[in-house]
C-alpha cells in the first residue's frame, strides 16, 4: 500500500503537507517596493522605502552622484572611487537604493553600470507634493516639478 502525500500551495507550485513553510521577515525596502511602470501612482510604502534609502548620508551621496551622471551613469568601481566608498558595502548601498525605485544597474561587458531612476524620483516627488495645498499643488507651483525634463 502507498502512502498518499498531501500538497499544499505555495509560491513554487505544490509542496509536501510536512514540510515546513520558510517564513521571510517583511521588511520595508526588501523586494520590489518601487513604482510599478505601468504609471500607477506611487504608493506609501513605496515612497518610505525610498525616503528611508535616502535618509542614510552614503545613499544618499551615491544618489546625487548618479543624477549629476544622467543619462550615461557610472560603474560600481566608479561610483566607489567617487564616494570613497570600500565595494562591499556599496554593493549594499546600490542594493537598497535599487529595491527603493531611485536607481537601476545593467551590465556592459564585465562591468555593471547604474543610473539614477528618474521616474522613481518623480514619482516620489509627485507622491509628496500630491495633497499639497489641500490637494491643490498648482497653489504652491508646484505643478510642473514631476512633468519638467532633466535639465
Amino acid at each position: 500500500m502507498s502512502e498518499r502525500v498531501t500538497h499544499i500551495g505555495s509560491e513554487q507550485g505544490l509542496r509536501p503537507r510536512n514540510q515546513k513553510e520558510k517564513r521571510v521577515p517583511e521588511f520595508a525596502g526588501v523586494g520590489h517596493v518601487g513604482p510599478v511602470a505601468t504609471g500607477d501612482a506611487m504608493k506609501a510604502p513605496h515612497a518610505l522605502a525610498a525616503l528611508a534609502a535616502l535618509g542614510q548620508p552614503t545613499r544618499l551621496e551615491i544618489f546625487r552622484l548618479l543624477v549629476r551622471h544622467e543619462p550615461s551613469g557610472m560603474s560600481a568601481g566608479s561610483v566607489a572611487e567617487n564616494i570613497g566608498c570600500p565595494h562591499n558595502t556599496l554593493s549594499s548601498h546600490l542594493g537598497i537604493l535599487a529595491r527603493a525605485g531611485l536607481i537601476h544597474g545593467s551590465r556592459e561587458g564585465k562591468a555593471i553600470f547604474y543610473r539614477a531612476h528618474i521616474d522613481g524620483m518623480r514619482a516620489l516627488i509627485a507622491f509628496l507634493i500630491t495633497d499639497c495645498c489641500d490637494s491643490r499643488p498648482e497653489v504652491c507651483n508646484l505643478t510642473n516639478v514631476t512633468n519638467d525634463p532633466c535639465r
